[in-house]
């Protein structure tokens, strides 16, 4: 199958690319940047060249395309309101070229806020709607496209897609203990993040555009949740920090834009999408990652 691939040289669609490859498909992918082009073509990945801004060239590989694995995001915390707009215009766009077609269409979501007082499940509807919510609403967006004609997949990706090398949320958390020579972690700690290695994060989305059905809901969560207190421990062990707690009205201060994920309880089962893919994560845990020095 022919599949574009947005987020083609990032930590999670790089690892995808690699698995969809080795699933025999014909990958091609967006690059933003003169070094994300030559890694895609160091992989033997075609390349074009563009951004999410750029829906001209996001229409143009999706035309070109038997399915869309819609990766990337701007991930920019100093102007959320133009990441959610680039996200929403984005999925409107694969959207009106695949409608009528039965073309998949697999997103990147998350699980965070789904639900309270429990782990999230696949059956939980996203509550954002519009471009002012959190991804521009673009889960929604793009399910309402399956009445369209359009294989719509989400992968709710959990808050931590970990490894060595990983650039995400826990280095971040783990670059402010080491700044402030303190791992903290919020109030009692009992706090959970969902977690996934990132091999099998890649290995899902590969069995997804193969077997899952249009309107599925996926979780992309190996470890349904890992404390808070947990992952600070883990940090002070891996960089001979002392680790404590801090009361709520200091995490923003102390941890900056990430403290308001850190004091989120982000849980989230995953039973459904296994059942449904036959899919069982094998990489390491997030703390196993921590303690081997991956951070």
């Amino acid at each position: 199958m022919r599949v574009f691939v947005t987020g083609a040289s990032g930590w999670i669609g790089s690892a995808t690319v690699t698995e969809l490859r080795a699933a025999g498909h014909d990958v091609t992918g967006l690059a933003r940047s003169d070094a994300a082009a030559a890694a895609l073509e160091a992989e033997g990945v075609r390349v074009l060249r563009g951004d999410l801004d750029d829906l001209a060239t996001l229409r143009a590989g999706a035309e070109a395309a038997e399915a869309v694995v819609h990766l990337a995001n701007k991930h920019d915390w100093s102007d959320p309101a133009a990441s959610n707009r680039a996200e929403r215009a984005a999925v409107q766009t694969f959207g009106e070229v695949l409608a009528g077609s039965g073309r998949p269409l697999l997103l990147a979501s998350g699980v965070a806020m789904l639900a309270q007082g429990r782990p999230a499940t696949e059956a939980d509807p996203a509550p954002f709607h519009g471009v002012d919510s959190p991804r521009g609403g673009a889960e929604n967006l793009a399910l309402e496209f399956v009445e369209r004609g359009v294989h719509t997949v989400s992968l709710r990706f959990a808050p931590t897609v970990h490894g060595a090398g990983d650039h995400g949320f826990i280095s971040v958390i783990t670059a402010v203990a080491r700044e402030k020579g303190v791992a903290a972690y919020p109030g009692d700690g009992t706090n959970r993040w969902a977690a996934v290695h990132r091999a099998d994060a890649a290995r899902l989305v590969t069995l997804a555009l193969a077997k899952a059905p249009a309107g599925s809901r996926l979780h992309v969560v190996a470890e349904e949740g890992v404390s808070t207190k947990d992952i600070a421990e883990a940090i002070g062990r891996a960089h001979g920090l002392p680790v404590r707690s801090l009361p709520a009205e200091e995490v923003g201060a102390h941890f900056g834009w990430i403290g308001g994920f850190f004091g989120l309880d982000l849980a989230a089962s995953s039973d459904a999408t296994r059942e449904l893919l036959g899919w069982t994560p094998t990489g390491p845990t997030l703390i196993e990652d921590i303690d081997g020095g991956g951070y």
